[in-house]
Parts: C-alpha cells; structure tokens; sequence
C-alpha cells in the first residue's frame, strides 16, 4: 500500500496540473458516473492529503475522497497534446478544458483504488478527525500521538501502523525509523520516554519530505550508502537504500549481524537483533540482577 509521501506528493502532483482551472469529469468504468456528472465543468482548488487519504477540491466546498488501497494508482499527465481514449477500468478522469493555461492540457486517470467518494465538508472533517497526525502536514501534532503511545501496552510497531495513532507511516517507515533509533519493534509503547518519540517523529518528518521529493524511501545514512560502504547497490521493486526492509537473513550494514522477521497483527516486521535488542524494563533488569546475586550466594 502507498505510504504517506505517495500521497502528498500525488496532491502536489494534481495541484500544479489542475488547480485553478475548469475540468471535464468522467468515469469511464461507470462506478462514480452520477457523481462526475455532478462535478463536470467544475473548477479545481487543489489537493489535498492525509495519511493515506487524498481530497480533490473543488468549488462550492466539493471533495473527491479517494484511498487507493493495495494496487490503485492516479496516474497525472500533463502538457499533452492529445488526450488519448482510457484504457482499463478508469474510474474517474479529469482532463482540463481549452483553455489558454501555460501548463498545456493535463488528464489523470483513477484506477484500482478502494475508495472513490464525492464528500462535502462536514464529511471530509470527520475522515480528518479520525486520523492521528501526519509527519507530513503543517498543522500535525505529535503530542497528540505521543498521548496515545505512552499509554497504551501494545507494541510500538503496532502503534506506529496506526493510522488513528500516526498518519501516512507504512510498512518501510515503520521497519526502518526504529531502525534508525536502535528501538525493537515488539516494545510496548507505554516505555518509550518522550525524548524517544520526539526524536522518531522529527526524524519521520525529514524522512517522509525526503521521500515526497524523491519519490523513493531512503533511509540508509550517508556513511552506509553503497558508494562509501564499496558494496552492490540494493535491488528491490520498491527501491531506495534501507537498513532493515525487506533483508531479511541479510548482514545488518552496520553491525554485521543477521537482519530477522516476523509477523505482527498480520504484517512482516523487520529488525536488527544487535542494533534493536529485545526491550527490558529496568524492574525486570533490577530483579534478574538479584535473583543473579542470590544465587551466587547460596553456592
């Protein structure tokens, strides 16, 4: 599934292709057909995401919601000459009028996602409401995470799937920012100290900008990128260098130990067993020291 700086940068995208100007509507496939007539010869504000949710607005406060799930995609094409017939099942199409605009003609194609709504604002609220703060958004709060997280015994890789916890974090961020920060995945939350979360946060932020202008996740510090560490670059359909991701049973860039996985609430997780050791509290550490010095004592 997109994470969150796919998104963003997708609303980036739509903006600087459609904002400020007169669109014809469509959907080919026929699933959004009653709400595209609704929006023919509107007028783009822009777009807009959170998380992994993405807003197009339009005038008179309309919003297209859409979620592309596991395989959608919203294919933006812009300064064209000709728009071209849709191929495959296009849910919704936007293709810019005749206008005078210098950008040239734009189109995009909707296919394949999970959801593909028309919403006003009370609607677009709510959806907003029910989500945790994004590393990406001006407005996010982290404090507003961290009160969820420093409460709650489920594991920290849990929580930071979360989408009613964090917003736009998947799968790789996950994997690789408690990487970065030497934390196992399976630590419960609630023993984390908050100058943890506010060093995983910040580092989400510059991560995820990252990402949003490259267009790949990168997460590997300079010192462990292929050039000065003299190794073969990564090779994987989801690109970029990482730490953990995906390497499973490989050597870990930093220590040399074997990367490991498994399986929480149904999705892989990945750590460093070196880097990232098994969290234990301090009341467990005390009484092991104990029991350790008893012993000694009674031989």
């Amino acid at each position: 599934m997109p994470e969150g700086h796919t998104l963003r940068r997708l609303a980036d995208d739509l903006t600087a292709a459609f904002a400020g100007r007169v669109v014809r509507v469509s959907s080919p496939q026929g699933r959004f057909e009653a709400e595209a007539t609704q929006l023919d010869g509107a007028t783009v504000v822009g777009a807009d995401s959170a998380g992994k949710h993405l807003f197009v607005d339009l005038d008179h406060e309309r919003f297209v919601h859409v979620h592309l799930g596991l395989i959608g995609t919203f294919d933006v094409h812009t300064d064209v000459d000709d728009v071209p017939a849709p191929v495959g099942a296009v849910r919704l199409r936007l293709v810019t009028g005749a206008d005078a605009d210098p950008r040239g003609t734009a189109y995009a194609d909707l296919r394949g996602a999970i959801l593909c709504d028309l919403v006003g604002p009370a609607r677009r609220a709510e959806i907003l409401g029910r989500l945790g703060p994004d590393p990406l958004r001006n407005d996010a709060d982290p404090g507003q995470a961290w009160r969820r997280i420093s409460r709650s015994p489920r594991a920290i890789g849990d929580l930071l799937m979360d989408q009613k916890v964090l917003a736009g974090v998947g799968n790789v961020y996950r994997a690789e920012v408690l990487f970065r920060h030497r934390i196992h995945p399976l630590r419960p939350g609630d023993t984390l100290r908050i100058g943890q979360w506010r060093a995983i946060w910040a580092d989400l932020v510059e991560l995820m900008a990252e990402g949003v202008r490259t267009n790949r996740i990168d997460t590997v510090r300079p010192e462990h990128l292929p050039e000065a560490m003299g190794r073969a670059p990564r090779q994987d359909d989801h690109g970029g260098e990482v730490y953990v991701y995906r390497r499973t049973s490989m050597p870990c860039h930093v220590c040399g130990s074997t990367v490991r996985t498994g399986q929480l609430v149904g999705r892989n997780i990945f750590w460093c067993p070196r880097c990232q050791p098994t969290f234990r509290s301090r009341a467990v550490q005390s009484a092991s020291k104990h029991a350790g010095a008893s012993g000694g004592a009674q031989t």
